[in-house]
């Protein structure tokens, strides 16, 4: 049986299914001329009526076997066909049910069938070629091997349009159980890890930055301790100096650490959303109080546009002060150069968002930095000559918002200053809060 027969399942041969009804049809052509002729015979009196009624009673029986004939034979032909081993109904469903894409192919490449995950990844049909849509070289070579009698594979590829992709393919063979000389069928699942590959980028990447930033300063620590036990044992202008510059380094590790601390309780709670209502007035109130001294050292006023009622969102208020901080503090040490920093706390028109801007007015950020401004150790290099920080300040920022299901927003163009602005949900309840509860967020700052 053809690879088109097990196709159709049980369905029998088109060609000799045609060849049968027009064997029908030319009985039925027949029938028809001897009918002809004997109604003219009787009519012009060279057939007596009664020869003709049972020459008459003799068609109808034939016709009757034709057409008896015509509904038997599909199903004797169904009956001498071999057993199908696919497209079967079962198979089908059990491939729809995966939760990966699922393919079917013959031992040409063709597909056979796909389920509704494939055909979403892949833009692809039963009847196309496996490679019209996957080309990857050790990807065909992998298929081409499975399909000559090789055991089961699994590979994984690259797939770079339209955005780049990995994905884990296995190959298997699936054979008829009841006649070996028939041809199988080989089944493709695809797995798509691009996430997993990307968080191990990360983690990679994470680890040797962070490395990096450690290894930076206590090299530097390493070396004034080195000179100051050798060469500047007796310079006291030296030690004074050196000593500075080893506190300055030893601050900035620890700063460091603090971050990565700070960033990994964030992340172990990424999952759980706050629910406590918090006032966001007050806690950038507070921060703002808290700032003050070290911006008037930098030359820097905050200006603040804040309303007199509370504006509540569900939060974890020390990690809202957290993203606040970074914020006004960023603000205030790359935007010193305009002078001010502008924070700005309303409600949406509609009442359903809460959003704070916090707007400098110094050299701004070019538009190729602005996506990756919230990266793990990435700066953008402005050419302020403000102190570089740990490079994890608008990550920690991105990470507090992220779990408080809140937004980041980022404007700036060069020579204009730079706009961060985070909108909250609004907080809701079934019940009202209770006013101590209220009261607590307003004041607690």
């Amino acid at each position: 049986m053809s690879e088109d027969d097990q196709e159709q399942g049980n369905a029998p041969d088109p060609v000799r299914t045609r060849g049968f009804f027009q064997k029908i049809a030319d009985a039925r052509l027949l029938l028809g001329i001897l009918f002809a002729a004997i109604v003219l015979l009787v009519v012009t009196g060279q057939l007596a009526a009664l020869p003709a009624l049972l020459l008459f009673a003799l068609m109808l029986v034939a016709t009757g076997i034709v057409y008896a004939e015509e509904r038997i034979e599909p199903l004797r032909l169904a009956r001498r066909s071999p057993p199908s081993v696919w497209p079967e109904t079962g198979v089908k469903r059990m491939a729809d049910a995966l939760p990966e894409s699922c393919i079917i192919l013959d031992r040409r490449g063709v597909v056979r069938y796909a389920n509704r995950h494939a055909e979403a990844a892949f833009p692809i049909r039963p009847g196309d070629p496996l490679t019209l849509r996957l080309r990857a070289p050790e990807f065909v070579r992998t298929f081409e091997r499975v399909a000559a009698g090789g055991p089961a594979e699994r590979i994984e590829f690259l797939e770079r349009v339209p955005t780049e992709r990995w994905y884990r393919a296995s190959f298997s063979r699936m054979d008829p159980k009841d006649d070996a000389s028939r041809p199988g069928f080989i089944v493709l699942i695809i797995s798509d890890f691009t996430e997993q590959r990307r968080s191990e980028k990360i983690r990679v990447d994470f680890v040797a930055n962070a490395s990096h930033e450690l290894r930076t300063p206590l090299a530097s620590l390493a070396g004034f301790i080195e000179t100051l036990q050798g060469p500047a044992r007796d310079d006291t202008k030296a030690r004074e100096r050196f000593l500075a510059i080893m506190h300055d380094q030893a601050t900035r590790m620890s700063r460091l650490i603090d971050d990565l601390l700070s960033l990994s309780r964030i992340e172990m709670k990424a999952h759980m959303r706050p629910d406590s209502p918090v006032d966001v007035v007050a806690i950038v109130r507070g921060v703002v109080d808290a700032l003050e001294p070290q911006a008037q050292g930098q030359s820097v006023q905050i200006e603040t546009v804040l309303p007199a009622t509370p504006l509540l969102v569900a939060g974890d208020r020390d990690e809202l002060v957290q993203v606040f901080q970074n914020l006004v503090e960023n603000a205030c040490k790359y935007g010193r150069s305009g002078g001010r920093v502008v924070v700005e706390a309303k409600a949406s028109a509609d009442g359903g968002l809460v959003g704070v801007g916090v707007r400098d007015f110094g050299p701004g950020i070019s538009a190729e930095h602005l996506p990756r401004l919230t990266e793990r150790f990435y700066r953008a290099n402005d050419g302020t000559g403000a102190q570089r920080g740990t490079g994890l300040g608008l990550a920690i920022v991105k990470h507090i918002l992220n779990r408080h299901r809140a937004r980041l927003n980022i404007e700036s163009r060069p020579g204009e200053g730079a706009l961060f602005k985070v909108e909250f949900p609004t907080f809701t309840t079934a019940d009202k809060p209770l006013p101590s509860a209220i009261s607590a967020a307003s004041t607690d700052t």
